[in-house]
């Protein structure tokens, strides 16, 4: 049997156009006319997109299930549009062997709507410093490497970890962060910082590691990934990487493009890592990803307890939900203002995420049919209390948006629709 997803505004080849798509077994296959027994869903005003990919978000899972859970964290993920996220290794146990992995495969396994690939860790322990991690042997089963939540310290470190990822065909996928630039920041040493007595965390404790990396990168000749960018000298370090033609991308979190230091609040859901930096680093991100520079955008999707959340700026937890907000957020305040268009919008959280990092899944013949359906007629406000995450720390909540998935499909199958009679809730 083939179902028929009809009269949709479909993504294809960077526009939009109506038409079907169809599906078969789980694949997208050839379109043609639908016969007795085939199933039919009229997606009429609707707008129909390759799964939304988020490269980088925290699953909790295993060690941290008050946080989140593979369960949970899929189910938001879902509820979000997104048919594909990579989870961060910052777990109990780190992935930093076989084994340790195959306990994160295993709720994988079992327990997750959406398609999950883990990261590996660069270290053991995912310490950052001491010794790697065998790439060689956890390679078949990652996305690539990364000690996110903590910069590796050691050059000598990094450009042997580079030369492994290399041989291995992997990226390495870093948090750039020099920890003696720190100094007891806990958010951007700008103005909300001076004006409030808080401590600060300089731009430079961001880039200069960005710039250390990418001339390792060279070097090397390593795929190289930076995560969350949230600096205009990242930014610059990046588009000159690439001009230069390295394997260098970077990516951006949603609250970096629509927020900066000076919205914060004394309130822990203000709080991530890197922290809200100033309206002009704010301004040169969305030239970045105007321009290219930046090819993905990424929620960093990091759960807490809501007493962990609950201590202000200075003891809260660091990080931020994002998952069932990121679409919504971009598309009322982006698109419709008229910063970018909505297929630019599709590049950055779909097309090139996946591309970057051989991602499976999408809606070309023959792909593992991973799509999401928008209604960007949709309006209303971010309400917490609706997320599926147990996280709930958000700086958008109350915000009015426009726009979010309605049906998210994984191997041809819905994991969540409000179309259809089969519909998970």
């Amino acid at each position: 049997m083939k179902t028929f997803y009809e009269n949709a505004e479909i993504y294809r080849g960077g526009h939009f156009a109506k038409g079907r798509l169809v599906v078969e077994e789980g694949r997208v296959v050839a379109d043609c006319e639908p016969q007795p027994g085939d199933r039919r869903v009229d997606l009429s005003g609707l707008y129909l997109v390759p799964g939304l990919v988020d490269v980088h978000v925290h699953l909790r899972e295993p060690g941290f299930p008050q946080k989140e859970t593979i369960a949970t964290g899929t189910a938001a993920a879902a509820h979000g549009g997104y048919t594909t996220v990579c989870s961060m290794p910052n777990l109990n146990p780190a992935p930093d062997t076989p084994e340790h992995l195959e306990e994160q495969l295993a709720l994988i396994r079992r327990d997750a709507l959406v398609r999950v690939v883990p990261y590996g860790t660069i270290t053991l322990g995912q310490r950052g410093c001491g010794e790697l991690a065998d790439f060689e042997a956890l390679a078949p089963y990652v996305a690539g490497f990364s000690d996110d939540g903590r910069g590796v310290q050691s050059a000598e470190l990094m450009e042997e970890a580079m030369r492994r990822a290399a041989a291995v065909h992997k990226p390495i996928v870093a948090h750039c962060e020099v920890d003696e630039l720190l100094r007891g920041g806990y958010i951007h040493d700008g103005v909300y910082c001076r004006e409030h007595g808080h401590r600060g965390i300089s731009s430079e404790s961001e880039w200069r590691q960005v710039e250390r990396d990418i001339a390792l990168a060279e070097r090397t000749g390593c795929q190289y990934h930076v995560c969350h960018v949230s600096t205009k000298e990242s930014v610059e370090l990046v588009r000159q990487a690439k001009a230069r033609g390295l394997k260098v991308s970077c990516e951006t979190g949603p609250h970096y493009l629509l927020l900066c230091d000076e919205d914060l609040q004394e309130d822990g859901r203000f709080k991530m890592n890197p922290p809200l930096r100033s309206r002009e680093d704010r301004q040169a991100l969305i030239e970045g990803i105007q321009d290219g520079t930046i090819e993905a955008i990424a929620t960093d999707h990091a759960p807490h307890t809501a007493e962990e959340k609950s201590r202000g700026l200075e003891r809260s937890a660091m990080g931020i939900v994002g998952l069932e907000t990121a679409f919504p957020l971009l598309y009322t305040y982006l698109v419709k203002r008229g910063v970018l268009t909505l297929e630019r919008l599709v590049e950055l959280m779909s097309v090139q995420p996946r591309r970057l990092f051989s991602l499976e899944g999408g809606i070309a013949t023959g792909d593992k049919a991973d799509f999401t359906v928008l209604d960007l007629h949709a309006h209303y406000a971010i309400d917490p209390a609706t997320f599926r995450s147990k996280g709930h720390a958000t700086p958008f909540a109350g915000w009015e948006v426009d726009g979010r998935a309605v049906m998210t499909v994984v191997d041809g199958r819905a994991v969540y629709d409000t179309l259809t009679t089969n519909s998970i809730r």
